[in-house]
């Protein structure tokens, strides 16, 4: 009995070590300016301190809000040239 809980122990401690998804996605980034300009000024003091994952999800909802989703907002109608 005694070992099943050390073994238990151990797995628990195991899965609870594990690499855990950023908080920050870059679509909730690119959602609220406000908390991806905090993130991004995380970034830039101390990127180790934050972590790659969620700086990178920062740079890519910056891009996404300045670039758009790649999709033309303004399409004229075919032959109605200005």
């Amino acid at each position: 009995m005694r070992q099943l809980l050390l073994v238990i122990a151990c797995a628990l401690a195991l899965a609870a070590c594990g690499k855990s998804s950023p908080a920050d996605s870059a679509e909730s980034l690119a959602a609220n300016p406000d908390r991806l300009k905090e993130v991004m000024r995380q970034c830039k003091a101390d990127r180790a301190k934050i972590g790659e994952a969620t700086c990178s999800a920062a740079s890519l909802a910056w891009r996404k809000r300045f670039m758009g989703d790649g999709k033309p907002r303004y399409s004229p109608q075919p032959g109605h040239e200005g």
